[in-house]
C-alpha cells in the first residue's frame, strides 16, 4: 500500500506507475479481506453511472484515434475506482491506515519538493529534467500539478504544529516549510492560493473545533511566529535575482485570460460545444477544433468530453464529497482530526478545478476516497475518546 501511495508522486506518462502498482494492491487487499461499507456505496454507483457515458463519448471522436480516447476515459474510470477502494480501506482501522497512507504521501511530497527545489536552484545534475518553463515540476509533467500535490501533507504537518507537542510539532514545522518552498518554486499561482487558503482553513478549524483554551493561546502565538518564518523564507528566495524576476512575472498576471482564445473565451466555447453535443465530443477533441488550448475548467470539460450524463455524474461526485466532509466536521468524533486537513485541501481543489484541469490528478481522487472513508469512520465510531497525539498524523 505504501509503495502505491508513494508512486502517486511519479506521474510523467499515462498509464503511470500509480496505475500499475494499484493492479497489484487491489487483489492483495481483497485476499486480505478488505471490508466493503454501505456508507461508501455512493462512490461505486457514481463510477458505474459514469462509465457508460465515458465509453459512449470515446466513439464520438473525429480527430483523436479511438485507442487514445479509450485510454483517457478508462484512466478516469480507474481513478474513480481508486477512490472507492481507498474509502473502504480507510473506513476500517482508520487511524492506523490513515497514518500508513499519509506517511507514504508525505515521503513522496518531501521527495518531490526537495527534487523540485534543488532543480530550480540548479543544484543537481540534469536539473532541466525536473523543470518546465523555468518552473519546478519535479517528477510530474506540469508545475500546476506538482504544486497542488504538496498541499495535503503540508496541511497534516501544520495541524501537528498547531496541536502537537515536542518533536512531533518540530518535525511538522520542518515538513511544512520544505513543502512551502516546494510549492513556491512551482510558480503556480493556483497552487500558491491553494496552499495559503488551505492553511488558513486548517488554522481556523483547529482553533474552533479542537483547541482547548490553552491551545488557542498557543495557536495565536505559533501563527505569528510561523507567519514571520514564512516571510523570512520568502524574502530569502526573492533575494535570488532569477527567482525575483520570475515571481514578478507570475504575480503580475498574464493576458491569456481575455479574448476569444483566452481562458474565459475557451470556456465559453467549450460550454457551447457541450450544449450542442449531449453525448459529448470525446477526449482530446477540443484541441483539434477552433481553439487549440484546452479550456482549463473541469466543470466545463467533463460536459463537452463525456456528455451531459458524464458531467452530471462528475458534479455529483464533487457535491457529495463536499457534503460528506463538511457534515463529518460538525460531528464530535475521535477521528475529526483526520478530516480537518482533508476538507481544507479538498475545498480548495474544488475551487481550483474551475481554472485548471484536475480530472486526472491522482491525489484528487485519493483525497475523495479518504474523505468518504473517514466520514464512514466518524459515522460508525462510538463516542469514545482517543488521545489527541494518536490522531495527529
Amino acid at each position: 500500500m505504501s509503495i502505491w501511495i508513494f508512486t502517486g508522486g511519479l506521474v510523467l506518462f499515462e498509464p503511470s506507475p500509480y496505475e500499475l502498482t494499484f493492479l497489484a494492491v487491489l487483489p492483495m487487499a481483497f485476499i486480505a479481506g478488505i471490508g466493503l461499507y454501505r456508507s461508501t456505496l455512493g462512490l461505486l454507483w457514481i463510477m458505474i453511472g459514469f462509465t457508460p457515458f465515458a465509453l459512449i463519448a470515446v466513439f464520438q471522436v473525429r480527430f483523436t484515434p479511438i485507442p487514445n480516447a479509450l485510454v483517457f476515459a478508462l484512466v478516469t474510470v480507474f481513478l474513480m475506482l481508486t477512490s472507492y477502494f481507498v474509502a473502504n480501506y480507510v473506513a476500517e482501522s482508520s487511524l492506523g491506515r490513515m497514518r500508513l497512507i499519509m506517511n507514504a504521501y508525505t515521503a513522496a511530497a518531501v521527495f518531490c519538493a526537495v527534487i523540485g527545489t534543488l532543480a530550480y536552484l540548479g543544484l543537481i545534475p540534469g536539473a532541466e529534467l525536473f523543470l518546465r518553463y523555468d518552473r519546478a515540476k519535479a517528477t510530474f509533467n506540469d508545475p500546476n500539478v506538482y504544486g497542488p500535490f504538496l498541499v495535503l501533507p503540508a496541511m497534516f504537518a501544520l495541524q501537528r504544529v498547531l496541536l502537537g507537542n515536542g518533536r512531533r510539532a518540530f518535525w511538522g514545522a520542518v515538513i511544512y516549510m520544505i513543502l512551502f518552498v516546494g510549492v513556491f518554486v512551482s510558480f503556480s499561482r493556483a497552487a500558491w492560493g491553494h496552499f495559503a487558503i488551505s492553511s488558513m482553513i486548517v488554522l481556523v478549524l483547529c482553533f474552533w473545533l479542537e483547541a482547548t483554551a490553552r491551545d488557542k493561546v498557543r495557536i495565536m502565538i505559533m501563527s505569528l511566529l510561523g507567519a514571520g518564518m514564512l516571510v523570512i523564507a520568502l524574502a530569502g528566495l526573492l533575494s535570488i535575482p532569477s527567482v525575483a524576476e520570475l515571481f514578478e512575472v507570475r504575480a503580475s498576471g498574464q493576458n491569456y485570460d481575455s479574448g476569444e482564445t483566452g481562458r474565459f473565451g475557451r470556456q465559453g466555447y467549450a460550454f457551447e460545444l457541450a450544449l450542442d453535443n449531449p453525448l459529448g465530443i470525446g477526449p482530446h477533441e477540443f484541441r483539434n477544433l477552433r481553439i487549440i488550448e484546452e479550456p482549463h475548467n473541469v466543470y466545463v470539460s467533463v460536459l463537452h468530453v463525456y456528455g451531459w450524463g458524464g458531467g452530471l455524474m462528475y458534479y455529483l461526485l464533487v457535491i457529495l464529497t463536499l457534503w460528506k466532509g463538511i457534515a463529518a466536521l460538525t460531528r464530535p468524533s475521535p477521528y475529526r482530526l483526520l478530516m480537518i486537513p482533508l476538507v481544507a485541501t479538498y475545498t480548495m481543489l474544488v475551487g481550483e478545478s474551475a481554472i485548471i484541469d484536475s480530472d486526472h490528478w491522482r491525489h484528487y481522487f485519493l483525497i475523495v476516497g479518504l474523505i468518504w472513508g473517514v466520514a464512514s469512520a466518524i459515522g460508525n465510531a462510538p463516542p469514545r475518546r482517543i488521545e489527541r497525539e494518536s490522531a495527529l498524523i
